[in-house]
């Protein structure tokens, strides 16, 4: 069903000891498969099976479909993991469908102390190598709210150098007397505001403020 987690697999309870498969054998915790599909159309079993063969002793997965984000499965994978063990993935974007997703991801991950693997990048943080990763990850998630920060500011700065304060734009006056002439001869709102280019919804505020100063 849309939406809802499946757990894939034999093993349902967490193994006191051992570990499935030589690739677990030099791992301190045990490895969790996360696989997310978009439609229900769309096949699980090529995502599940390449984490199955990576050593996955339980495999979590959510199908999503529309707006609707809400990823049950990997919530309690996160939920279900203790520090130590690793969330294993095919690729980067089963995690998240843009890149602040991706990273809020990572963090929730790394505050737990959970590993990262994902197949097709080749990314590995139980490896020493693999932790700058997680830096790096942590150094575009920075430079990303620095880069909207600075976006921003210079935004407002260029905008008061040409005298213009950010908000709602400024009304035609011009267009909106002509407006109001229309309507007091006898035109809709809606026929006057098309007939001088103006939104209907503007003209529309703007001929209340009118009729309401006129009765104050």
């Amino acid at each position: 069903m849309d939406g809802f987690p499946h757990i894939l697999g034999q093993t349902l309870n967490r193994p006191a000891t051992g570990r499935i498969g030589d690739k677990l054998m030099s791992r301190k915790g045990d490895v969790l498969g996360y696989a997310r599909i978009s439609t229900s159309d769309q096949d699980l079993d090529v995502q599940t099976g390449r984490l199955n063969e990576a050593g996955a002793i339980r495999v979590f997965t959510d199908i999503i479909s529309g707006k609707n984000f809400d990823r049950v499965g990997l919530n309690e994978l996160i939920d279900y993991a203790r520090a130590g063990d690793s969330l294993c993935v095919v690729r980067l974007d089963r995690l998240g469908r843009s890149l602040k997703e991706l990273l809020d991801t990572v963090d929730a991950l790394k505050a737990k102390g959970i590993n990262l693997i994902s197949l097709e990048e080749s990314i590995d943080t139980t490896s020493a190598a693999g932790e700058l990763v997680f830096h790096v990850f942590g150094a575009i998630a920075h430079f990303e709210r620095r880069l909207i920060s600075e976006r921003t500011k210079d935004g407002l700065a260029a905008a008061k150098a040409k005298g213009k304060l950010p908000g709602r734009p400024s009304i035609d006056l011009d267009k909106l007397n002509a407006a109001f002439t229309l309507i007091e001869a006898g035109l809709s709102v809606t026929q006057a505001a098309q007939q001088v280019s103006l939104g209907r919804s503007t003209l529309y505020r703007e001929w209340r403020r009118k009729i309401q100063s006129t009765h104050a």
